[in-house]
């Protein structure tokens, strides 16, 4: 009889052996990899013993494949474990986000993005100035139409704008979603970049979504977005 060899990929595949006993040992396939490897020790065992009580007597088992069969099904063995104590990590990680994102309900937080919403005549955004600008502030409405344009000086830091929802010629709009565009120049007439931010009320949040988002104003906004948080009111 040929000398058989195992490998590690054979729990996956059907094998059947003839012990001297004459008792047929089957592995049937399965597509976990965790349910056949790191799972079936002993099918493994068996498998191994099997090859044993069958090799050629005439030329045994090299001791060196034998022994590293072994460390190679020992280190797939290992790895699954790892695989499991990942997940396992990742799973407590996504616990963390949801009690996270759930203690930013009812704050007051200021995410990266240019639309707020305009509630009871008041909308509040950021922008950050990296030098001494003039600063040309346009708010549009949802269609795209000018509610209001003014020009200021700004100094170096964050900035807070907030908006009555009057606009340039002291109309009333009406509470909605508004868009803010910053452009500045600084001393040199140079245009300067400035990032915008929104501040608002956190509505509610999204948990079936990976990371949690956040509800701001009827916009969505990932927990990675936010700048900063203080108590509704300050």
């Amino acid at each position: 009889m040929a000398t058989s060899s195992i490998l590690p990929g054979v729990v996956n595949q059907v094998v059947a052996g003839t012990t001297t006993g004459g008792q047929n040992i089957t592995a049937k396939g399965n597509t976990d990899t965790s349910g056949t490897i790191a799972g079936n020790f002993t099918q493994f065992l068996q498998l191994l013993t099997t090859q044993l009580k069958n090799q050629n007597p005439m030329d045994p088992l090299d001791t060196n494949q034998f022994t590293q069969q072994l460390v190679q099904f020992a280190q797939v063995e290992q790895q699954l474990k790892s695989n499991d104590q990942l997940n396992t990590l990742v799973s407590l990680q996504q616990t963390a986000q949801t009690t996270q994102a759930l203690g930013f309900v009812g704050q007051t937080v200021t995410v990266d993005g240019k639309t707020a919403g305009l509630t009871n005549g008041k909308a509040d955004w950021t922008f950050n100035v990296p030098k001494p600008s003039t600063a040309t502030v346009t708010i549009t409405d949802a269609s795209g139409a000018t509610a209001y344009s003014g020009t200021f000086t700004v100094q170096t830091g964050q900035q807070k704008f907030s908006w009555d929802g009057k606009g340039t010629d002291g109309k009333q709009w009406a509470d909605g979603k508004y868009t803010i565009s910053v452009t500045a120049k600084d001393t040199n007439g140079q245009s300067v970049a400035m990032s915008t931010q929104v501040v608002g009320v956190v509505d509610s949040v999204d948990l079936t979504q990976t990371p949690p988002t956040l509800s701001v104003a009827g916009q969505n906004f990932a927990i990675n977005q936010v700048k900063s948080i203080s108590r509704t009111g300050l």
